[in-house]
């Protein structure tokens, strides 16, 4: 056991206490895969994230990603917090972005003015099977009628992509998280009323990896854009909202550059210091 640096963040807000909170090990690299494991469980968050040095010539920095249930190749509200983290720490990137390793490969993290943006990775998508979806409505207490379109989407992270009518839908949905852990993840997205301030409300329900609701998700972001944009059922920019059934207000920006999406948002750093891991 050693002091490490340590960092523990909220992403996807410029306000403390009011995003997706995220820790950081910023000195990993001699620690086992059960050490990590235990640590995220005993952290509690969605996510916990260990920093290595790169094992790819053209990556910054390597990250690791574990919820209390696993690993995970990517996640998003860990990318920002942890490029946040590593260049608070001194880190400083070789290039115009910041290249990040992690399970899916190379990730690039940009500065969007006072935000940080990563780059979508590919997003695979497939039809999601009737039966499925009626017994996933069901754990959700949703009303069929209130559903527009379901996907599978999958950039490392796979979720069941649930398209409702209205945000006010989204914010309504009660679900039976035990039955939800034995189905699938799930993301649901509804719009907002013309000239709000947000276009799209968005949840997120990962029961099977140990995390009721999360707050904010930037992978489900990602793939929700990537689906929606590319089918014209969303604007090529566009605001999320998320976390407002937690007391959260989560800002998720995302814009389609160049046949490319990137999801940006604010973090701030809530604690500073080492832990003994």
């Amino acid at each position: 056991m050693k002091t490490r640096r340590f960092r523990q963040l909220d992403v996807f807000t410029s306000e403390p206490y009011r995003g997706n909170p995220l820790s950081v090990v910023l000195d990993g690299d001699d620690l086992s895969d059960a050490q990590m494991q235990q640590f995220a469980r005993w952290t509690n968050l969605s996510e916990t994230t260990f920093l290595l040095p790169p094992a790819d010539a053209d990556a910054d920095y390597r990250v690791r990603i574990f919820t209390p249930g696993g690993e995970l190749p990517f996640a998003g509200h860990p990318t920002l917090g942890s490029c946040h983290a590593w260049l608070d720490a001194g880190g400083r990137p070789r290039g115009d972005t910041v290249a990040q390793q992690c399970g899916v490969g190379l990730v690039r993290v940009q500065r969007d003015g006072e935000r940080l943006a990563f780059e979508a990775p590919p997003l695979r998508r497939s039809t999601a099977d009737a039966a499925l979806v009626s017994q996933v409505l069901a754990a959700l207490g949703a009303d069929a009628k209130q559903l527009r379109a379901a996907q599978w989407l999958d950039n490392g992270p796979q979720w069941l992509g649930l398209l409702f009518d209205s945000s006010a839908s989204v914010l309504a949905l009660a679900p039976d998280h035990a039955a939800l852990k034995s189905l699938a993840k799930v993301g649901v997205i509804g719009p907002h009323v013309a000239g709000s301030a947000c276009a799209f409300e968005v949840r997120a329900f990962a029961a099977p990896i140990g995390v009721a609701e999360d707050p904010v998700t930037g992978s489900l972001n990602a793939s929700l854009a990537q689906w929606l944009i590319g089918e014209g059922l969303a604007p090529h920019r566009y605001v999320a909202a998320q976390g407002a059934r937690l007391e959260r207000a989560g800002r998720v920006h995302i814009e389609q550059r160049d046949g490319q999406v990137w999801v940006g948002g604010s973090s701030v750093i809530c604690i500073e210091g080492t832990v003994r891991l």
